[in-house]
């Protein structure tokens, strides 16, 4: 089959298979081992974010090179979780595949969605703690800081369908890098397949939940910490948890349907 397609990768079919093979083994991790795995991914992701703040945050670049950059310096956060390995609620939406083939149960199914999304929250907002703690907002004259309100202020006063749409095209993408990087036998492989999809998403402004898991409650403690900005209403944990059901059923949607359901349909229907 990779002689079709000339060149040394998996062929899409080839990584259908393999989805529906990980995500047996995915749904089937020890409790432990599945909660710590997905704290790990809570931190990878958000050290993308840190990563893809620190260059939005910087005023001489316009604003193309400020959304591309900052998308590639994100795309961390999945090479990290691909090559390291981790389990990210967003990449995991792709289990649905093994469910549609009834190789995993529906109780399987929602038991590693629900225990991964918590230690990815988890993940998430420790780490938001401990790069508070180390002052690295402070750089730049404070400019990383008020970065942070100011794009946790935009998470939080988007209206309910631009931030659900936004989450469906987000995890679109991030399934379809998750996916590409199963077609690769290399780390180079799978990091050159993973920095475009990624990049392309946080350029486009779309919305991750795991990644907002980190951005507001990072924004949050520079408030409890002191820092004040007149554009910027207080950020509350209430309008946090209410953010987050748009963002992360725009990205179940996103993930399961329009990658996952498709390349079943596409690969799998007739078994």
């Amino acid at each position: 089959m990779n002689e079709i397609f000339g060149f040394d990768a998996f062929s899409p079919k080839e990584i259908a298979e393999k989805v529906d093979t990980v995500g047996v083994a995915k749904a089937r991790l020890p409790l432990l081992s599945m909660l710590m795995l997905a704290v790990l991914a809570g931190a990878f992701i958000g050290l993308g974010a840190l990563y893809f703040v620190v260059v939005k945050s910087d005023p001489t670049m316009g604003f193309a090179a400020r959304q591309v950059l900052g998308g590639v310096a994100f795309a961390l956060g999945l090479i990290l979780v691909i090559v390291a390995g981790a389990e990210l609620f967003t990449g995991n939406n792709l289990l649905v595949m093994a469910w549609a083939d009834r190789k995993i149960s529906t109780m399987e199914l929602v038991r590693s969605w629900a225990i991964v999304c918590i230690g990815n929250f988890i993940g998430a907002t420790g780490l938001a703690a401990l790069v508070f703690l180390s002052h690295h907002p402070d750089m730049n004259q404070g400019a990383i800081a008020r970065e942070y309100l100011n794009i946790a202020a935009a998470k939080l006063t988007m209206p309910f369908w631009t931030a659900f749409f936004r989450d469906v095209l987000c995890n679109a993408l991030v399934c379809l890098a998750v996916w590409m990087a199963l077609a690769g036998r290399s780390v180079v492989d799978k990091t050159v397949a993973i920095v475009f999809p990624i990049s392309a998403f946080v350029a486009a402004g779309f919305e991750h939940s795991v990644a907002n898991m980190y951005l507001v409650p990072m924004a949050m403690l520079l408030q409890y910490g002191g820092l004040v900005s007149e554009a910027v209403p207080a950020l509350t944990w209430l309008d946090f948890m209410g953010s987050l059901f748009p963002v992360l059923a725009g990205n179940l949607i996103g993930g399961t349907v329009f990658v996952g359901l498709v390349y079943h349909l596409i690969y799998h229907r007739d078994q």
